[in-house]
């Protein structure tokens, strides 16, 4: 959890204190005074998303390397290795719980490989293979390899990590790969 998670928490519990206050001002008999309260807070909230938009068009996008874990909370996806295949690439993925007490699952995670042109090469579908949202139990992990089959020629650069489950809570926290901010990407060795 960083400083940006903390501040949209105490900020959200805020939000509510405020929003209860205005209806309890309207409720009351001071339409007025709440409409006041209203449009300083909408202000303080158009000052902060200001801030959360601006901060993902100047960030850059996170690279990792071969071995760094990326997570979301407690879950975490790693680059084990990667290797050259007759076809295009075996990548050694782990998923992995930092929790040490409950079960942790990510849902709407993708990956795929991507050249210095930008271009997208999504895994090959398996049945044996593990599926990213797969329930982890308190410090457990899993290894589920995927193969990438490529247009000979082609040379990846990278492996792209996109994170998405459910809500997309990441939209109204600095810092998140959401906006303008690329998703993160794990740097493949030359």
């Amino acid at each position: 959890m960083t400083i940006f998670d903390l501040l949209f928490l105490a900020l959200l519990l805020a939000s509510l204190a405020v929003l209860l206050a205005a209806a309890g001002m309207a409720l009351g008999g001071g339409g007025k005074r709440a409409f006041r309260l209203l449009k300083v807070y909408g202000i303080c909230l158009a000052a902060y998303m200001g801030v959360v938009v601006a901060t993902s068009a100047v960030l850059p996008r996170r690279l990792l390397e071969v071995g760094e874990p990326l997570c979301s909370d407690d879950w975490c996806l790693t680059v084990d290795g990667i290797e050259r295949a007759a076809d295009g690439y075996r990548v050694a993925l782990r998923v992995s719980s930092r929790a040490r007490r409950v079960t942790q699952r990510e849902f709407g995670v993708s990956v795929y490989l991507t050249d210095a042109q930008g271009r997208r090469y999504d895994p090959r579908p398996s049945p044996a293979d593990v599926p990213f949202d797969t329930p982890l139990g308190p410090q457990e992990s899993v290894g589920t390899p995927r193969i990438f089959p490529l247009p000979a020629g082609v040379k990846p650069v990278g492996l792209v990590v996109r994170l998405g489950s459910g809500f997309p809570i990441g939209w109204f926290i600095i810092g998140y790969d959401t906006w303008f901010r690329q998703p993160a990407m794990v740097r493949l060795p030359a």
